[in-house]
């Protein structure tokens, strides 16, 4: 397993993203405890112990899911982390007693690592907002040695990001990125990571398959990707673009079932960059994906525990997005339709990628 050095501390190149977890009959609610406890075995024998999780994730299952399998391995063999919900404005000035809440879910008296999670265009105020006391709170955590490293997540513009930065920079030690092959440019990746240089904070990345959606291309587009490696999967064509970008110390993935796993691990065996030839393929690949417009959703699922009327919101996404992409047919059923939509906007105020679901709903229904 690939290694780097943070501080003092050897971590794996590859950390285990627990958004999605293997689940019992497709209910992000219910987690296959089973599953996830034979996978993370599975990591820890190759080298992962690296493991991400979230206040939210699985509807709120994630952390003790993780915590109850974690507990039985010596504290000094993993590393875990976790994060303040901040992607929901309802939880700030909750930062203590989501904290204390946390450690007990997860079954630790203390994270490795901690993160302002989520930070966008319409939490920055909130974060910054001294009244919250959020940074404040944090920070005396660690001093108190129950957080070890502290840092964020970010899905905002540059701007945002450099506004959070100025703020808080001095105490932050890592900053995690959406960063893949399409937002490289699409959400100016690029440009974060430079900015993140300038701090001197290592860059974490999320999100390098974008939910599953860059191991889906179309056709034409594989077959150009295997006429310059046949052998390579659209998954490792990902992972070996953040691996050409020196600045890139840990990747995070959401593998939902034992095989992601074992090909990541192979993956992350050894380091083997794009050379220049494929480096432009891809990115002109990126370019011609984003003149489709498709919405970016990497189902994350935030707008679905938000939703009043409970909709799968990135299955109407992933259908509305095929119909973009190939003219592929509308028809659902109704229990799905996006008519049902009431345009409160709910799923709107926490969504990473800033969609206009409101908007792309009415259009949809439009069409049907």
């Amino acid at each position: 397993m690939l290694q780097f050095q943070f501080q003092n501390t050897s971590l794996p190149a590859l950390g285990m993203g627990c958004m999605r977890l293997p689940t019992i009959g497709g209910d992000d609610s219910k987690v296959d405890m089973d599953a996830a406890r034979h996978m993370v075995a599975v990591a820890m024998e190759a080298g992962i112990n690296y493991f991400d999780t979230a206040w939210g994730y699985h509807h709120g299952h994630s952390e003790p899911v993780m915590g109850e399998i974690l507990k039985d391995y010596p504290r000094d063999r993993f590393y875990l982390a976790s994060k303040f919900p901040g992607y929901d404005l309802s939880n700030f000035g909750k930062v203590k007693d989501i904290f204390e809440a946390q450690l007990v879910r997860c079954q630790v008296d203390y994270f490795d690592f901690y993160l302002f999670h989520c930070l966008t265009d319409e939490n920055i105020d909130a974060y910054l907002n001294p009244d919250f006391g959020v940074f404040q709170y944090l920070t005396e955590q660690k001093k108190q040695g129950r957080i070890r490293h502290l840092g964020f997540s970010s899905h905002c513009s540059l701007d945002t990001l450099r506004r959070f930065l100025d703020a808080y920079g001095e105490g932050l030690e890592f900053g995690q990125i959406q960063l893949n092959w399409l937002d490289y440019t699409f959400q100016n990746a690029k440009e974060k990571i430079d900015l993140l240089k300038d701090y001197g904070i290592p860059v974490w990345v999320m999100e390098p398959v974008r939910g599953g959606a860059l191991v889906n291309l179309s056709p034409s587009h594989v077959a150009r990707l295997n006429a310059l490696r046949p052998h390579a999967s659209m998954a490792e064509w990902a992972f070996r673009f953040l691996q050409t970008i020196p600045d890139v110390a840990l990747t995070l993935s959401g593998m939902s079932n034992e095989a992601q796993l074992r090909e990541n691990i192979s993956i992350f065996s050894h380091a083997e960059p794009l050379n220049q030839v494929e480096w432009d393929t891809l990115l002109g690949i990126a370019d011609e994906m984003i003149a489709q417009k498709k919405l970016p959703c990497t189902a994350c699922r935030y707008c679905t525990n938000h939703c009043p009327q409970e909709l799968n919101i990135p299955a109407l996404i992933e259908r509305y997005n095929a119909h973009i992409a190939d003219g592929a047919p509308l028809a659902i059923g109704e229990e799905l339709s996006p008519a049902l939509c009431i345009g409160c906007q709910a799923c709107e105020m926490v969504c990473p990628q800033n969609i206009k679901i409101s908007e792309m709903m009415s259009r949809f229904a439009a069409k049907l």
